[in-house]
């Protein structure tokens, strides 16, 4: 009766590390199952949880071993930790004299990317970092703003790196024609460039006053910022193989084994004061892009069969998705909507024509947000969250630290439950973490990590 009871058990769980950023699949999905169908009264258990520096990464976790990039005093510190117990494990830094212009935290903002025997890094000044994962000693490093003329970002560097066939691929942004870039993840040799001048100079600046044409003046490469905070996506479209990147002034694909331009996009707000920070959704050759500045709204566009260029499907502003990236579930796309905390809006859309299904606000008052930052009662809404599908779920983490399960359906919004997580206060802005039954939250100051797995 036991080993039946087991076999019971083993066929309804499965267990998943999150190596990365958006997860093992890199698209805030798990495959896990045997979760928590709903949130007890009074939360699920916390396993452990401890105080941590500013940043708006994402920890990783793979092995049994999270790893957090926050930052320290002066320094950006690399930190491992036992993702069951919490247990320091080992810990690396270096130097950091970062500062937000726009007065936000001066901690880094991209994912640790682990692999089974290294740990790479992307700074908020462009440092980028591979250590041994088991000990936590440097292998090479490399300071992206001065190799390759980088111009200053407007809020810090935000694309976390990707792997590809050894190739550690970065959205670096240098100047002229290095906006991402691919090292050699063993060395940290420079492999290939793209991207930049070459790409966009005399593209159609679609959308904007007039449409005009880029005139691209190399002597003012800083009003020519090219990275934005979306990291590349890799796919295989039309049997051809395409890292997809959104540049600050829209999508490039290139070939990730030799760095050839395959097609662009120009897809950028009219203001300066505008970023790109949606990872892209791609779905067989539909490729969605989305921003939430002065009504960019989104885009899908179809890649053409001979994979050199996309033709439009939609536009609208149905979806305005600032930085978190939507879940693609059965062909409809749930995201929390909107540019600023009173702008909040859960939605889900149809991918195909951009219909929106069904709404629900989740922003505060409008004159009011600003106290919600510094009351001790968190606002009982999610503002602009993140989500991740698992177990047939989407679990959701407001920005003031309230958590929800909702069970995804075109028909209309089913929230099963809620639970303000306590020690999480606004603004929890790095996307939830999912990795072998727990669940793994941050804010700019608190790290906490929860139990969800099913009682068996």
């Amino acid at each position: 009766m036991r080993f039946l009871f087991f076999l019971a058990a083993a066929a309804t769980s499965f267990a998943a590390d999150w190596p990365e950023f958006l997860g093992p699949n890199r698209d805030n999905t798990s495959p896990e199952t045997g979760l928590l169908t709903a949130l007890p009264e009074g939360g699920p258990p916390i396993v452990w949880q401890m105080d941590v520096g500013p940043g708006y990464s994402a920890p990783s976790v793979r092995d049994g071993m999270l790893v957090l990039h926050h930052r320290v005093g002066g320094e950006e510190v690399v930190q491992a930790l036992d993702a069951t117990t919490g247990k320091a494990l080992w810990k690396f830094g270096y130097a950091s004299s970062f500062q937000d212009p726009f007065g936000f935290n001066n901690g880094p903002r991209c994912s640790p990317l682990l692999t089974a025997d290294r740990c790479y890094t992307f700074g908020a000044e462009g440092v980028l970092i591979c250590l041994d994962r088991k000990t936590g000693a440097l292998v090479w490093r490399r300071d992206t703003q001065k190799d390759f003329d980088v111009p200053e970002a407007f809020f810090g560097v935000g694309s976390s790196p990707v792997l590809e066939d050894g190739k550690l691929i970065v959205q670096v942004g240098g100047q002229p024609d290095s906006s991402v870039v691919a090292f050699d993840a063993t060395t940290g040799k420079t492999l290939w460039q793209n991207g930049g001048a070459k790409t966009w100079d005399g593209a159609l600046m679609k959308f904007w006053p007039g449409e005009p044409f880029v005139k691209w003046d190399p002597a003012h490469p800083a009003f020519q910022k090219m990275a934005s905070y979306c990291t590349p996506v890799l796919a295989t479209i039309h049997g051809r193989r395409h890292v997809l990147t959104v540049t600050r002034q829209g999508l490039i694909s290139l070939d990730p084994a030799t760095g050839e331009h395959q097609f662009s996009f120009w897809f950028r707000c009219p203001r300066e004061e505008s970023v790109n920070a949606m990872s892209p959704v791609v779905q067989d050759d539909l490729i969605l892009l989305s921003s939430a500045y002065f009504k960019s709204g989104a885009v899908l566009i179809r890649v053409r069969p001979d994979g050199k260029g996309v033709d439009e499907i939609w536009r609208s502003t149905a979806l305005e998705v600032h930085w978190s990236r939507p879940n693609l579930v059965a062909a409809n796309l749930y995201a929390f909507i909107g540019r600023n905390e009173p702008d909040a809006i859960f939605r889900c859309v149809e991918m195909e024509t951009g219909k929106v299904n069904w709404s629900r606000p989740e922003g505060w008052p409008k004159g009011n947000h600003a106290k919600f930052r510094t009351e001790e009662k968190a606002p009982d809404i999610f503002g602009r969250g993140s989500t991740i599908y698992a177990d047939g779920k989407l679990i959701a983490l407001g920005e003031c630290g309230l958590l929800g399960i909702f069970r995804p359906s075109a028909r209309k919004l089913t929230e099963i439950s809620r639970w303000q997580v306590p020690g999480l206060t606004y603004p929890c802005w790095a996307g939830p973490v999912l990795a072998n039954g727990k669940l793994y939250l941050r804010s700019e100051e608190r790290l906490i990590c929860l139990d969800i797995a099913a009682k068996k």
